[in-house]
């Protein structure tokens, strides 16, 4: 067992370094489900209200496209597994593959796993503890979600199987992070990696879900295998030993992936730059271009093609809420406008919004881990000013937050317009109020910068940050929490367009708080000592 030496004392270390971002996670994404079920007899009532929504959305391409199969819409359990199923399995499975790899490729790549090792450390010991916290953050998800649709009267044996099938799909991407550390020489890499092949499981299981005849493609996606559990549905208990062979199967590939390579280097080489920088790397922002550019064309991707895909959705809005009064009402109150059609286009360019500031956060961020990385410090030894290099990067967080915001609000107005056969009067329409977000978004990346410059320490508190403002201003509403609650978020306080008129007063304040704080961010970084 010496190779597992120190695994307690790294799972300690793990758990106080995510004291604050696992159980907002954990608290989050486990409530929704519960929430979500205690409304449902208030949005369906009666029986003809449930079986419109069965006849509209159960048989609604596009509607399986996003959430999957809809196995029973007739009972509070089954359209809470349809809602929010796939969804919960998704977001925990980031947070499971970025917890493993931010405790196992990223203190290797700063060197600190190498200081660890000279000790007593056991070679196992950081990737146990690693998948051990991911593990329990999946573990407490499924628990919170279990007890909470238990305690809304909920059928106990869907609501374990609800509990069990995110618990799995987490444990399950949790080992291909680990492998994805062991290939991959850098964190930036392995999260790649790893979260490329979520999104192949994700396309897999929309495919599968969505076209009839290619429904076995869903068997090749671990998100489509906690759909196939049917809980609420007649669940399928056999298939929880699908989901927990193949995690048992990839930790095991982990492990055995682990002693095949150096401390510091990954399985896959990496390849050896050249011998003198290129006359484009003699710049500060050329360099933050190099750095950034991977990512940012990763969500241009991104965002166009969720833009295009929520753009395709608007018309058939309908089918998602059946002929339920209550519904409507609550979905055109987030959108703030009289229109079902109008109120969805101003839902989604308020989805897109938030989703573009967790990309300013992680683009903000990106000097911290120059900093940590002692990469920071050798290019401001030579002529580069601190604010100069603070601007190279910041450029990305705030222009690249709007060049995503125009890409899909571009994608949304054309596919909508296409679909609506009038592109000349939705395009503009759409754009506008995608672009509009950009103040609020700018707020949180704002506040990111702040941290990052007056408590570097504690710069992942930004997350947090990202993570409340979102889920206040998409739950809020649902959840009817208070509204001086709501307002918290900077996006609750963005005109409702394309519908709603537009009024300039709050976003003129939003980009003032934005201002603030990144200049007192700068400031703060200008007089503190780097690292």
């Amino acid at each position: 067992m010496k190779e597992f030496a120190g695994t307690r004392a790294l799972f300690r270390l793990a758990l106080r370094r995510d004291r604050v971002v696992m159980p907002i996670w954990v608290l989050v994404l486990g409530i929704i489900p519960a929430a979500t079920a205690g409304l449902y007899d208030q949005l369906y009532p009666d029986a003809a209200s449930r079986a419109s929504l069965t006849a509209t959305s159960g048989a609604n391409p596009t509607l399986s496209l996003i959430y999957g199969p809809a196995f029973d819409l007739s009972t509070a359990g089954g359209f809470a597994a349809w809602r929010y199923l796939m969804f919960i399995g998704l977001f925990l499975a980031l947070a499971c593959l970025f917890t493993v790899t931010r405790h196992t490729r990223q203190e290797e790549e700063t060197g600190r796993q190498e200081l660890l090792s000279s000790t007593v450390t056991g070679r196992y010991a950081p990737v146990t503890a690693a998948l051990l916290v991911a593990w329990l953050a999946a573990l407490a998800t499924g628990a919170v979600a279990t007890i909470g649709m238990i305690a809304s009267h909920l059928p106990a044996a869907g609501s374990i199987a609800f509990g069990v099938g995110i618990t799995l799909v987490g444990v399950v991407f949790a080992g291909i992070a680990a492998i994805a550390a062991q290939f991959a020489e850098f964190s930036r890499t392995a999260n790649g990696i790893a979260s490329a092949i979520l999104g192949v499981a994700f396309f897999l299981r929309a495919v599968g879900d969505s076209a009839t005849d290619l429904g076995w493609l869903s068997w090749l996606s671990p998100l489509g295998w906690s759909s196939r559990l049917r809980p609420f549905a007649g669940e399928r208990w056999w298939v929880l030993l699908l989901m927990a062979g193949t995690a048992i199967v990839v930790t095991a590939i982990a492990y055995w992936l682990l002693p095949r390579r150096d401390i510091g280097m990954g399985i896959l080489a990496t390849r050896l730059g050249p011998a003198g920088a290129a006359p484009g790397l003699r710049s500060p922002f050329a360099l933050a271009w190099r750095l950034h550019r991977g990512m940012l064309i990763g969500w241009l991707a991104g965002f166009a093609a969720g833009g295009a895909l929520l753009g395709s959705m608007a018309d058939g809005i309908g089918g998602l809420v059946g002929n339920s009064a209550q519904t409507q009402q609550i979905i055109q109150r987030m959108g703030g406008a009289s229109a079902l059609v109008a109120a969805f286009l101003a839902v989604t360019a308020n989805l897109l919004g938030m989703i573009a500031s967790l990309y300013a956060v992680q683009a903000t961020l990106r000097m911290r881990s120059e900093e940590t990385a002692v990469r920071l410090e050798p290019v401001l030894a030579t002529r580069t000013r601190r604010l100069g290099l603070a601007a190279s990067h910041l450029a990305f967080s705030f222009l690249g937050s709007a060049l995503l915001l125009a890409v899909a609000g571009t994608a949304a107005g054309l596919l909508h317009g296409l679909r609506a056969h009038d592109v000349s009067g939705q395009l503009p329409a759409v754009l506008g109020a995608t672009v509009a977000q950009l103040p609020a978004v700018w707020v949180v990346a704002g506040i990111a910068v702040l941290v990052f410059g007056v408590a570097p320490k504690a710069a992942t508190a930004a997350w947090s940050v990202a993570s409340l403002s979102l889920a206040l201003a998409l739950y809020g509403p649902i959840l009817q929490l208070p509204q001086v609650v709501v307002d918290i978020s900077p996006f609750t306080h963005i005109p409702k367009l394309p519908s709603a008129p537009l009024t300039m007063t709050p976003m003129l304040w939003l980009t003032g708080i934005a201002i603030v704080a990144l200049a007192a961010g700068l400031a703060g970084f200008r007089r503190r000592d780097i690292g």
